[in-house]
């Protein structure tokens, strides 16, 4: 039978009063609302807060909406919002891809935005969606509210800049209109962590055969990339005509510049190759769109 460790519980109902407890209770203490990931770690006794501060009736931190040039993601939003948001789709289907691909309805429904990407798990699917797009954290703490690029959230395996008293309370993306973006991904089975994943965005310039990448953005999952991005990959292909052959050359670029793991999923040089060949097909993907060939 797997019990977590005794602690104590408070239940807040602004983000003032949550970054309140938070500074009080000091390290031990960690934020909870869907809990898919903490409750298990803590049955298995991998992780023992000697409190835990409930956000679930902080509304503020919930929905997701457009306010002027950025879209805006609660921390608090569930997948399931995500997933069945039309701005979100309209602006970003690299974010319904992810989503279709994350778990099972039941965790969606309950899992946040906000703790998937605090969870900082490195085969969490939305830390490289949100690397690649360039979205912003806004973090709450005692001393007033900060902004922190997502290309430099996440510091390492299951840690973040969020520090002790801190709440992520949501995340920004810019809206840049005319670009395209894709999220792929390959797992054991439906609903599994990723072997290996690539997200992409891509605005183009030009037109007919002489069209050129005017800006790109590549995020990779659980193949030990820096910070979820392939900057490398990013920077081969800026400028570059949108080509088919260029397209795989930065797959190979971003396979390159990847240290996977072995583990249970498979060797690293097959990670490897997943890592060069979905950063190809997320990039044909994205450039689908952004020419309007696919939704």
């Amino acid at each position: 039978m797997q019990v977590p460790a005794q602690f104590e519980y408070d239940r807040a109902t602004t983000v003032d009063e949550a970054v309140t407890l938070l500074s009080r209770a000091g390290p031990d203490a960690r934020v909870v609302a869907g809990g898919h990931s903490l409750i298990p770690m803590m049955k298995l006794r991998l992780a023992q807060p000697e409190r835990l501060i409930d956000i679930n009736d902080v509304t503020e931190l919930a929905g997701i909406s457009l306010e002027g040039d950025e879209l805006r993601i609660g921390a608090l939003a569930r997948h399931a919002e995500l997933l069945e948001s039309p701005v979100a789709a309209e602006h970003f289907p690299i974010m319904r891809d992810a989503e279709r691909v994350i778990a099972d309805p039941i965790v969606r429904n309950r899992g946040t935005i906000g703790g998937s990407v605090c969870q900082a798990d490195p085969s969490e699917d939305l830390s490289a969606v949100f690397s690649a797009i360039r979205a912003t954290g806004v973090i709450r703490g005692p001393g007033g509210e900060r902004t922190v690029a997502m290309r430099e959230f996440h510091v390492g395996p299951y840690e973040t800049v969020v520090a002790d008293g801190e709440l992520l309370t949501e995340l920004r993306v810019p809206i840049r209109p005319g670009g395209g973006s894709a999220y792929e991904k390959v797992e054991r089975r439906v609903g599994d962590w990723a072997v290996a994943a690539a997200g992409a965005i891509i605005w183009l310039d030009g037109s007919g055969d002489d069209v050129t990448v005017a800006d790109v953005g590549i995020g990779l999952t659980a193949v030990g990339a820096d910070h979820f991005v392939s900057a490398e990959a990013e920077d081969f292909l800026r400028g570059r005509p949108a080509t088919e052959e260029n397209l795989r050359q930065a797959g190979q670029v971003a396979a390159e510049h990847c240290n996977p793991i072995v583990d249970q999923r498979g060797p690293a040089d097959y990670k490897r190759h997943l890592a060069a060949e979905l950063t190809t097909r997320a990039l044909r993907r994205a450039m689908a769109r952004a020419t309007g060939q696919e939704a």
